[in-house]
Formats: C-alpha cells, structure tokens, sequence
C-alpha cells in the first residue's frame, strides 16, 4: 500500500470512530415515578393508568426500551401515601405523575425539584402547590379537576331529577381543599332552590355508612358526592347505601353511574391523564414545569342511569335526558 493511501484509510477509519461509538451507546433510560391514591386494583384508576401509559406510547415512550414507570398506590391511606412520596423522591426520577391534593401535599414535602405532573386536582393555587394556573413558577404543573362553580350544577341537576327535594347531604373529604371549595359553593346555591343542608365527612368507612343511615328518617333527601379519592375508594358502599335508602344521588364521575349511581356530572377523567402525559413527554424532551401552564378540562359529561332511577321510582325530565352526553340502560 502506498503511503498516502496508508494514511487516508487510518484518517477516515479515525473519524467514523466517535459516530461507530455514538451509535453504540443506548438511549438513556428515563425514569417516571406514579403515585396514586387509590388502589391498583381499582378499575377507575387501572383505566386512567392505561390511558397514560397509551399516550405515552403514542408520544414515542416504549415501557422498558427507552422509558421505567415506578408505581405507587396509596390505597387512601394518609400515612402510606406519605412514605410513598418519600421513596419515589429518592428514586430521583425524571418526572413524577400524581393524581389528587393527598400525593401532592406529600410529594413537595419530599421534593422541591424533580418535575410534578398532577392530574384532578381542583384548587392548585389555593394549595400553594402553583403560583398561578398561567404560570406555575416551580417544579409543578397539571390538569385541573375542575372550577368550584360545577358544585352549584351538582344541586341544579339534583333538584331536576327530584323536584321534591328538600334536604341533601353532602359527602366530601374535609382533609383536601377541594372538599371546603366545594361545600362552600353549594351552601352558596342551596337557600334559593328551598334546599337543607346536611355534611358528611369521609373519614372512616363505617362512621360514613352510619351518617348515611340516619338519614333514613327524614324525607325527601338525596346525596350529593363531591370529588375526591376517598369517594372513589368508597364508592361501591356509597352506591349501595343510596339504593339501599332509596336515596337520588348525584356523583362528579361516570364511573359511579356505571356501578349503579343514578347521575353525574364532572369532566372526563381519562382524558386528564391523556394530556398528563403530554405534559410528562414535554418534561422528558427539556421543557420546565414553570413553563407549562396549568390547564383545566376540556370535555365535560352528563350520564344518567335509567334503570336506577327506575328503582328509586323517579321519572327523569326529558329536558335532561335530552341534555345527557350518555344514558345507561
């Protein structure tokens, strides 16, 4: 071989070295931590982590290629939400998803840096964890639950469905802010709709089924179920207790008409986890949750469930059921 020639080959195989070695190192493997209030089992919440974890595929993530989930479940238990913070914190992942005020709260006790994505949280500035919904400012951003004012609407529907109404329990959990935002409103509305009010605090399940149960002796009552995950824990006691009592309830979720509730009323929940995860894909390619305003739904739903209403005796207006985004047969 001649000289020249010699050294052009060593030359040329000397730059294709660093694009051989570059290609031969793997994508690095992005970490996201999960905490949820809920229990894994739980088929609510087992559909808002499917939704998630789709949108993340649609966004390009593989689970186990080029993305690691760590999940925690918290089973509404206070204390175990609080260790869970704790653990994924020190997992220092690349973003953290967190649905609801409890895992919130616990995981800025934890961590003041690594990116939150929160799902259904109903005030984030009230609970200090944003300090705006146009500009969050911190390591948190999200998906609102809601605005206070679908409170009012919760009564409004109500009274529609029963017009004989005069009392009404409201069954909220006083330990997140939303559950006061939301108390607060309906007390606002319910003097005008000729309405008594009555508060049921979730705390512990049988304290709750025993309120319920007292209010077998009055007439003409119904229940209205604000948001939060202890509702969704509960809810299968909630629904029997209502029938049970022949109770019209009304509900923020479709789920709880799935199960055999009479109506609801409250944003898509599955599709708040959707965007989650475009917010959680927009983190990973280098955007900062400061710069990510806090968004609130897009796709609100009526649903009634005639076969429950059928049971509790109750003719639904045909005002609402031409208004209702689903009608369970």
């Amino acid at each position: 071989m001649r000289r020249r020639d010699f050294i052009g080959a060593i030359g040329g195989a000397a730059a294709a070295w660093p694009i051989a070695a570059h290609a031969q190192q793997p994508e690095r493997m992005r970490r996201i931590g999960v905490l949820m209030p809920g229990a894994a089992d739980d088929p609510e919440s087992k559909a808002r982590i499917a939704a998630f974890q789709q949108a993340l595929r649609d966004f390009g993530w593989s689970e186990g290629r080029d993305v690691h989930l760590d999940y925690r479940w918290g089973a509404g238990d206070t204390d175990r939400i609080r260790s869970f913070a704790t653990e994924l914190a020190a997992l220092a992942p690349d973003a953290i998803l967190a649905e609801g005020s409890g895992p919130m709260t616990a995981l800025l006790q934890a961590t003041r840096s690594i990116p939150i994505v929160f799902a259904t949280v109903a005030d984030p500035v009230g609970a200090g964890y944003v300090e705006s919904l146009a500009r969050p400012g911190g390591n948190v951003t999200g998906f609102l639950l809601f605005e206070y004012g679908i409170a009012g609407k919760w009564l409004a529907f109500l009274k529609q469905m029963a017009p004989a109404l005069t009392q009404a329990a409201v069954i909220r959990d006083p330990g997140v802010p939303g559950g006061i935002g939301q108390w607060a409103v309906i007390q606002a509305m319910a003097p005008s709709m000729g309405i008594d009010l009555s508060l049921i605090n979730i705390r512990d399940a049988g304290e709750m089924a025993r309120d319920i149960n007292a209010l077998a002796r009055f007439a003409n009552v119904g229940l209205i179920v604000t948001a939060t995950p202890l509702a969704t824990l509960h809810r299968e006691l909630i629904i029997r207790s209502a029938a049970d009592h022949k109770f019209p309830a009304i509900y923020y979720e479709r789920y709880f008409v799935a199960d055999g509730g009479l109506i609801s009323y409250g944003p898509n929940m599955v599709d708040q986890y959707r965007r989650a995860a475009g917010y959680v894909d927009r983190i990973l390619k280098g955007e900062k949750p400061a710069d990510l305003p806090v968004q609130a739904p897009t796709k609100y739903d009526l649903v009634i469930n005639l076969k429950t209403a059928k049971a509790l005796g109750i003719v639904v207006p045909t005002t609402l059921l031409a208004s209702a985004d689903e009608v369970i047969e």
